[in-house]
């Protein structure tokens, strides 16, 4: 359904260095530096991340999530634990197992250095 990603940072220097090492623990590449942006291109689309191009300053979403695909609980655990080594704020409760009624999944959230609320799921079962 969707191409591509796109969250604001003001700081696109650490933004990168930050996604670079969270994004990492999931495969994927550093970032291609495209003036002021960075894009992380995988098979199943891109997140990117931009300076705003109007100058105003980047300010996260209230009531957004941007959700990370990870392969297993350890991936998951990594993803989380190399967020907070660089920066990122746990949020919501601690990475875990949540029931979806018969469906479980494990998750971990993060807010980045700009605010910008993370999650990785992995699909248990």
């Amino acid at each position: 359904m969707f191409s591509h990603v796109m969250i604001g940072t003001n700081d696109l220097e650490a933004a990168k260095s930050f996604y670079d090492k969270l994004l990492g623990t999931l495969g994927v590449a550093p970032a291609v530096v495209d003036r002021h942006r960075i894009f992380y291109r995988t098979k199943t689309g891109t997140f990117a991340v931009s300076k705003p191009i109007n100058g105003e300053p980047a300010t996260a979403a209230n009531g957004g999530t941007i959700g990370f695909l990870a392969k297993s609980q350890e991936e998951a655990d990594a993803w989380h634990a190399a967020g907070v080594a660089n920066g990122a704020t746990p949020c919501e409760d601690p990475p875990g197992v949540r029931a979806m009624g018969e469906r479980k999944l494990y998750l971990a959230y993060l807010r980045d250095p700009d605010g910008n609320k993370l999650c990785v799921m992995h699909p248990m079962g």
